[in-house]
């Protein structure tokens, strides 16, 4: 094939594959534009129709809103005029109470202007009465001017000596009369005073007793048999040395039967040393080393004794708070006596009384209740301290932070103090009463019979003594006195002196009564 045929060729195919591109793009393009115009068209009226939507939903909306703001100015305008209604009522009704409070002010207002006017017309009549009043007055002094100057005339006095004859007159009678009314009352309030005084003693006494035992300081412990004297003296007295030694007591093992005496002063040591010595008796194994266990087991069983019955009698008087020392002491007590009276049951007894005194006489009945339990409490330990136990009790007390009344009360329960309260005062008489009731207290015969021999020795140590007795134990001593050398107005000297001596020389309970007698006898013989 030529060149130029391939070329005309050439150019043929490409000009009809041109003329089928373009034709082919055309139509390609054609269609393309339909479908983007139809695609278009469907936004367009989408968009229309949502803008309708939108615009009937909004004029809906408006006209919603606009139905809303009427209906709220409508309730508003409703509310509005009906808050004027009710303004406009209240303000008519204060008219119509203003219009009838100036009616009835204008009826008071004529009503104060006729009261004034009468009472205008009332006080020239009374200015009137009191002019004349005035000069009856002066009528009557001139009257009486006259009448007493032909009194004195009469009398022979004068107006002043008359009037300080009847001054002195009626304050003579007036002191009379006082000083009467003034004994009448002395006489009714004692008599009445001692009767509410008995009155009340007696009930208290009559609500509380406390039990009593009998002093001593010994304690007996029996034995199974006599053959156990023997191991408790040991081989060379080593056993019963061991015990003393450590309890500190004095065991006396006599003729007794089947029986050991511990002595010793102090209580606790005591009732410590029978308890070991019970426990060594029930074990059967008796030698130094077992008495010292013993013997410290005792003390432990005593000091819970002890704690017990401080517990127990706080509990019984109902005082709570005391410091717990304090308690121990109190439950030492249980093992001390005074003349025949446990002190523990002491204090007890004078707590409740006073608190029952107390009670009567509207003073402090828990103050009075506490320190009656507390009063004696320096007894506990007067053994081992110096001191009298009013001065050990009051130590203790403030060292354990008690009230300072309940420490005053213990200063002047035996009058080491001078009492300042009343309740110091009832705290005397309770602790008075529990010591002095019959059957409380026990003196010893030893210091019985001493005090009766006191008693006779003094009596007889006075001239013109002829004889004396003791009686009535030792509460009356009866003296007889020589009638020659001895009158009877020496008797009642002699009575007065007697007396001063015996306080002055002695310590006792109570009141001794001094009876002085003088008899003359004449003796004849019928022959």
């Amino acid at each position: 094939m030529s060149p130029i045929l391939a070329i005309v060729i050439a150019l043929a195919t490409a000009a009809i594959g041109g003329v089928a591109g373009y034709t082919y793009r055309k139509n390609y393009t054609e269609k393309k534009i339909d479908r983007t115009e139809e695609y278009a068209k469907r936004l367009y009226d989408d968009a229309v129709r949502k803008a309708e939507d939108y615009k009937k939903e909004k004029v809906l909306e408006a006209k919603e809103e606009i139905l809303k703001a009427k209906a709220e100015n409508d309730k508003e305008r409703a509310e509005s005029e009906r808050e004027m209604r009710e303004r406009r009522n209240e303000v008519q009704k204060n008219e119509r109470r203003l219009i009838q409070r100036e009616e009835t002010l204008d009826k008071k207002a004529s009503n104060l202007e006729a009261r004034e006017e009468s009472l205008n017309n009332k006080m020239a009549d009374l200015a009137r009465q009191e002019e004349e009043l005035h000069k009856q007055r002066d009528e009557i002094q001139e009257l009486k001017d006259k009448e007493l100057l032909e009194l004195e005339r009469v009398a022979g006095l004068s107006k002043d000596e008359a009037k300080q004859i009847v001054i002195d007159r009626v304050q003579k009678e007036a002191f009379h009369d006082a000083a009467a009314m003034v004994r009448e009352i002395e006489t009714n309030a004692r008599e009445d005073g001692e009767k509410k005084a008995r009155n009340i003693i007696a009930m208290a006494i009559q609500k509380c007793a406390a039990d009593h035992v009998a002093e001593t300081t010994v304690s007996v412990i029996n034995l199974p048999n006599d053959d156990m004297k023997g191991r408790i003296i040991g081989r060379e007295g080593r056993n019963i040395r061991a015990l003393e030694t450590a309890t500190g007591v004095d065991l006396i093992i006599d003729d007794t039967p089947e029986a050991v005496i511990v002595s010793a002063f102090d209580p606790v040591r005591r009732e410590v040393a029978r308890v070991a010595v019970e426990k060594l008796i029930m074990d059967g194994r008796i030698h130094p080393a077992r008495i010292e266990e013993m013997v410290e087991k005792a003390r432990k069983e005593v000091d819970n004794q002890i704690r017990e019955a401080g517990e127990n009698a706080i509990f019984e008087t109902n005082q709570h708070g005391i410091h717990h020392e304090l308690v121990k002491l109190l439950g030492r007590l249980k093992y001390r006596t005074s003349y025949g009276q446990n002190v523990l049951k002491h204090s007890i007894e004078v707590s409740h009384l006073a608190g029952l005194m107390a009670a009567e006489l509207g003073a402090d009945v828990a103050l009075c209740k506490r320190a009656g339990l507390l009063h004696d409490i320096g007894k506990a330990v007067d053994h081992e301290s110096e001191g009298t136990h009013v001065t050990l009790g009051a130590e203790l007390a403030k060292k354990y932070h008690e009230n300072a009344e309940v420490v005053h009360c213990i200063m002047a329960h035996h009058n080491d103090v001078e009492p300042q309260t009343v309740e110091a005062v009832l705290i005397q008489a309770a602790d008075a009463i529990s010591a002095a009731r019959p059957g409380a207290r026990r003196e010893s015969l030893e210091n019985y019979i001493k005090r009766l021999e006191k008693l006779e020795e003094i009596a007889n140590s006075f001239d013109g003594v002829d004889k004396c007795y003791a009686i009535q134990s030792g509460r009356e001593v009866r003296i007889m006195v020589k009638p020659d050398d001895v009158n009877d107005d020496g008797i009642k000297v002699l009575a007065k002196e007697i007396a001063k001596r015996i306080e002055e020389q002695m310590e006792y309970p109570g009141q001794i009564r001094v009876n002085v007698i003088r008899e003359t006898r004449s003796t004849e013989y019928a022959k």
